[in-house]
């Protein structure tokens, strides 16, 4: 997995929906359990998604928390 793209969904905002403005990282799991349910939108921010629930599910988002920007 590359750096930089990690680290752009980490930040990335959700553009849309009661979490809207929130970075990916934030997201509740059960959120993207939802998502991945339903089926990831076959987009950019879809890939993002997918990496979010594959980070969640494997217990690595306190570890990515120093990647977030903090604005």
């Amino acid at each position: 997995m590359d750096t930089a793209q990690l680290k752009l969904a980490i930040n990335t905002k959700m553009p849309f929906g009661k979490y809207a403005g929130r970075p990916l990282l934030l997201l509740p799991e059960p959120y993207l359990v939802w998502f991945k349910q339903q089926g990831f939108p076959d987009t950019q921010l879809g890939a993002q998604l997918a990496m979010m629930y594959e980070v969640k599910l494997n217990g690595l988002e306190k570890m990515l928390m120093p990647l977030l920007d903090e604005k």
